[in-house]
Formats: C-alpha cells, structure tokens, sequence
C-alpha cells in the first residue's frame, strides 16, 4: 500500500437508535444509525407500526376519491 493516501482506520462505535451500541473498525469515528439487528423486526420476529407525522393519513387524504359533480 502506498503511504499517505489511505484514510485512517480506528475503532469506531456505532449507535442505535433503540441504544445498542457496536464496536467495530472504520475510518469514521462515530456512526448513528435509525435501526439494527437489535430492533430490526426481521431479526426479532416482531412488526413495529411507525406513522411518523402521521404520513399515512396525508397519503390517504391527497389520495382519495373526490365525488364528481354531474
């Protein structure tokens, strides 16, 4: 490897939003993620239901069917 052109790699920590916390090597210092193997309901067999801001209802509200007049 050439010196000088690879960025520095260093222990890392990686935080989840649900608080579990990883060690790992990386050339970042810090990772934030929103999901992980400890929350990620593939893995826990468990479905979460996230409305963030209420999306669903603004879908179904832009989407719906107007009446027509005749």
């Amino acid at each position: 490897m050439k010196d000088g052109i690879h960025p520095k790699y260093s222990p890392a920590t990686i935080k989840c939003a649900c608080g579990a916390e990883y060690r790992v090597g990386s050339t970042a210092r810090d990772i934030h993620i929103g999901i992980c193997a400890a929350c990620h309901p593939f893995f826990t067999g468990k479905q979460k239901y996230v409305d963030a801001a209420g999306r669903v209802e603004k879908f179904k509200k832009r989407y719906a069917k107007k009446e027509t007049v005749a």
